[in-house]
């Protein structure tokens, strides 16, 4: 059996290392088939030499991230442990140094996985980027956040955030209210984000004031969208004809995101504008279009066990 230690000085650092009642060294020593032990400022790591070398380079990394100031949980450990595995040369701990901007509460917003950080490296770099994959991926919560730096920055004047108003199975027409009243219940994923970065009164006061609109997409006929940060969410219940009417909208120095998960289209037998955006304007080097995968999912662990097995029977019908 193989040991190696690493050296942890700092009591803060160790007691949020350990967790819970030494949960996160439980974790680790399961995930890896090790052997964890404390003693005179260190931690030993005893195993085969791989699995070694392994808890080694995880528990620094994992250091790093609290050293940062992020609290450590299974998904970081997890994702983490996956970079290593892949040999991958990008550490968890640099996506925590990425801060789009910071919450009411005070907690920054930082990339969690490597797909999340190219994601805003292309919302930088492109004006027109489509965000494709599963829920749970972060693509609405980062475009949101990138909007708003955007505009706190001066860099657009409004901020605009649209979705197709499918009924997803259920009908609208029974809900009570007018057409808004009607797509509020689908918007909330929205509504919870921009609350949550820039607090209810504020959040409130930039609708009123028509510095930040969420509108069915309905809405966006007819209009020429200049200086404005433009987010078009659920983008696969877009019709063909939507998402040309959506992409012919924006204008100077406008900013549009698209996101979408094309294995979620809820439209009766049409084709998902979103999929047929993605074959005509995929070789258009001035487009982003970022695909995530369940790898970048950062819900509960078990979220990305049945998004695989769902992508493994729609390939393989078993």
């Amino acid at each position: 059996m193989n040991q190696t230690s690493i050296d942890v000085t700092n009591v803060d650092v160790f007691m949020k290392l350990a967790g819970n009642l030494d949960a996160n060294f439980d974790y680790i020593e399961k995930a890896l088939n090790v052997e964890l032990s404390v003693g005179n400022n260190e931690i030993v790591i005893k195993g085969d030499l791989i699995n070694c070398d392994k808890g080694k380079e995880l528990i620094e990394n994992l250091i790093e991230i609290i050293l940062i100031g992020d609290e450590l949980d299974t998904q970081k450990i997890d994702y983490s442990l996956e970079l290593i595995n892949d040999n991958s040369e990008n550490r968890i701990s640099e996506f925590y140094k990425t801060t789009i901007c910071v919450t009411k509460s005070g907690q920054p917003v930082n990339p969690k996985t490597l797909g999340q950080k190219k994601y805003i490296d292309m919302i930088n770099n492109k004006d027109l980027i489509f965000g494709i994959g599963p829920a749970g991926t972060g693509k609405t919560y980062i475009a949101v956040a990138m909007a708003i730096r955007a505009f706190k920055n001066g860099r657009v004047k409004r901020i605009i955030i649209t979705r197709p108003a499918i009924e997803a199975g259920e009908n609208l027409g029974f809900l009570p209210g007018d057409l808004q009243s009607k797509v509020d219940p689908y918007l909330r994923p929205i509504y919870d984000a921009m609350e949550e970065i820039l607090g209810t009164d504020v959040f409130q006061n930039y609708r009123e004031r028509g510095l930040v609109e969420i509108a069915p997409l309905a809405y966006m006929r007819g209009r020429t969208l200049d200086h404005a940060f433009i987010i078009l969410d659920e983008a696969q219940n877009t019709t063909t004809s939507q998402m040309k009417m959506f992409l012919t909208r924006f204008g100077f120095g406008s900013k549009v995101v698209i996101n979408g998960d094309v294995t979620q289209i809820d439209l009766n037998k049409e084709v998902s504008g979103l999929s047929h955006a993605l074959h005509i304007l995929k070789d258009i080097e001035e487009i982003g279009i970022m695909e995530f995968t369940e790898r970048d999912v950062m819900r509960h662990s078990l979220v990305k066990k049945i998004i695989t097995q769902y992508d493994q029977y729609e390939t393989n019908g078993e």
